[in-house]
């Protein structure tokens, strides 16, 4: 039999919410937002993340520096580089291969700026994923509201038909 409950106990700070029911002001007050480092399962990570730079982390950069960066066009231009390199890499192990290393490290430096730019674009990609949910939500609450306004209409015109019907059967 095993030592572990399948639900195990809540953890003991619940006591510090007994009274919530009767006093919802009770409850202590949550604790303030981490800020700077902290520790989450043994690994260290900082509040304040900023994606390095390639040259940070010792790669060359293939596109233009600064923070006016066309990424659609960029992107674009790394992948048709990306492709070209393929075939090169291809018709390298067939003609000479012996010479594939060079190209490889030329993939590797691409796929390294791609994945860099595609990174540069997560902040936009949550911002853009929040406003698309929170939108949803408005759409869906505004729905819910004109159900309840239909269904209110319905039940007004059925109690209005049911008082007609008693009013003429008197």
């Amino acid at each position: 039999m095993s030592s572990s409950a399948t639900y195990p106990p809540p953890p003991p700070y619940y006591r510090l919410y007994k009274d919530y029911a009767q006093n919802p002001k009770s409850a202590p007050e949550p604790p303030p937002p981490i800020e700077g480092t902290y520790v989450l399962f043994g690994a260290n990570y900082n509040t304040d993340y900023v994606l390095p730079s390639l040259e940070e982390q010792g790669v060359r950069q293939l596109y233009p520096k600064g923070h006016n960066i066309d990424f659609k066009h960029e992107l674009r231009t790394l992948n048709r580089e990306l492709q070209l390199n393929m075939l090169e890499l291809a018709d390298v192990l067939i003609e000479r291969p012996s010479q594939y290393a060079r190209r490889v490290e030329d993939i590797s430096l691409i796929f390294k700026n791609l994945h860099h730019l595609l990174n540069s674009l997560r902040p936009h990609q949550a911002r853009a994923t929040l406003i698309h949910i929170l939108e949803m939500q408005i759409q869906r609450r505004k729905q819910a509201v004109e159900d309840i306004k239909k269904k209110r209409e319905d039940a007004q015109r059925l109690l209005k038909e049911a008082l007609g019907t008693l009013e003429e059967g008197q």
